[in-house]
């Protein structure tokens, strides 16, 4: 067997503990005050204290530093910290950090946060504002001097291009704004919480960019999420069953670019999501009728759709008709439509209830649960299950 399909991750970390602060759209709070909450929150659900803790993982974009979060949480000595960039790409993929170091015996306990007041401070679907000169920024020269300033004017390209290519229409995407919200519905830390939606009312949201409506984007939060991962050993004398990290992945597709890869020769699908697919299948052993729920990056409703069918759930096309007929339990907190969008670490935090069975929405049985990250730039996935 070749060294790159050997799986040498796969049940060698665990997810222990996690925690959140409230959601909202007004913390009255700094972002590093937010991070600390977060993090202690989730130490007290594993059952550990700031001294357990030598490592700690966020995104680039996070403004609290790994040091400075560490010394207001009253963490010690730290002999692992990481940084993941891409938005919420990183999501997912913090957690495999988080697990190679606990692998490998870099770290013991690591913490993985995000933090930010995205509501009553930067706001993401504001658009750009301003760029430093960079490669990246580069890039971007080609789509913001014709309009393209926002994350929903560039999904928009491609979902408009996905309804042509399988003759849909934008009510397509509706089915995965209902689920979301009536599974937001029943949770009450989600914003959303007893306000469900129907056809209809997605039908009837203002258009934000065609072919997307209101009700097609996610939130805008004020918030935090910690997760703790630490060994299985370690975990299984902790508070919570843990969630045994069976597989976790990063991928970048071909001709890759932020949200605007628009000189792909195919703009139906989501190759980054892909490459994720393919590592999660061939490391975990698992094909997607193993999967019990998914917890699927819901920033906009086109790319759930796209996801499901780069995992091989449903065919090119099909993923409305399955999430319409309910073939697999999606985004069982609300996803970032219904319960609150913190660059997906609020999924993951889902994705460990379900296997914990501690879910305001549990699915009976579940034991497979897969979670990914960010779309349209290059992302991340993770499979959880349950462990002894």
């Amino acid at each position: 067997m070749s060294v790159r399909n050997r799986d040498v991750l796969g049940g060698k970390a665990a997810i222990a503990g996690i925690g959140a602060t409230e959601f909202s759209k007004d913390s009255g709070r700094s972002e590093l005050k937010l991070a600390v909450e977060a993090v202690q929150a989730a130490l007290d659900d594993a059952g550990l204290t700031p001294a357990d803790v030598d490592g700690m993982v966020t995104f680039t974009m996070d403004t609290n530093p790994e040091i400075t979060v560490a010394q207001a949480a009253g963490i010690g000595d730290l002999s692992f910290f990481s940084r993941i960039h891409y938005g919420g790409g990183a999501a997912c993929a913090t957690v495999q950090q988080a697990a190679l170091a606990v692998a490998t015996g870099v770290a013991e306990v690591v913490v993985c946060y995000r933090a930010f007041n995205e509501r009553s401070g930067r706001r993401f679907g504001s658009g750009v504002q301003q760029r430093e000169p960079s490669a990246e920024g580069a890039a971007l020269g080609w789509s913001l001097p014709f309009g393209l300033l926002t994350p929903a004017s560039w999904v928009a390209m491609a979902a408009q291009r996905y309804l042509h290519t399988y003759g849909l229409t934008p009510e397509a995407f509706g089915h995965v704004a209902v689920t979301d919200r009536k599974y937001a519905a029943n949770n009450p830390a989600a914003y959303f919480y007893e306000k469900p939606i129907t056809l209809a009312d997605h039908a009837a949201s203002r258009w934000i960019v065609e072919p997307l409506r209101l009700l097609d984007c996610c939130q805008e939060t004020d918030g935090g999420q910690a997760i703790v991962v630490t060994t299985p050993e370690r975990a299984r004398d902790l508070r919570h069953k843990p969630a045994v990290i069976t597989a976790a992945a990063q991928g970048a597709g071909r001709k890759q670019e932020a949200m605007t890869s628009f000189y792909r020769d195919d703009l139906t699908g989501l190759p980054e999501m892909s490459v994720v697919a393919r590592q999660l299948w061939r490391t975990s052993g698992l094909r997607p009728e193993q999967i019990d729920v998914g917890i699927l990056y819901d920033h906009f409703t086109p790319f759930v759709l796209m996801q499901l069918e780069e995992f091989g759930f449903c065919k090119p096309g099909e993923a409305a008709g399955f999430v319409a007929e309910e073939r697999l339990p999606i985004n069982t907190h609300g996803g970032q439509l219904g319960e609150a969008y913190l660059h997906g670490m609020n999924g993951i935090a889902e994705g460990v209830r379900q296997v914990r069975g501690t879910s305001v929405n549990q699915i009976a049985g579940a034991s497979n649960v897969l979670v990914t990250a960010g779309t349209g730039v290059p992302t991340s996935g993770l499979i959880l299950a349950a462990g002894g």
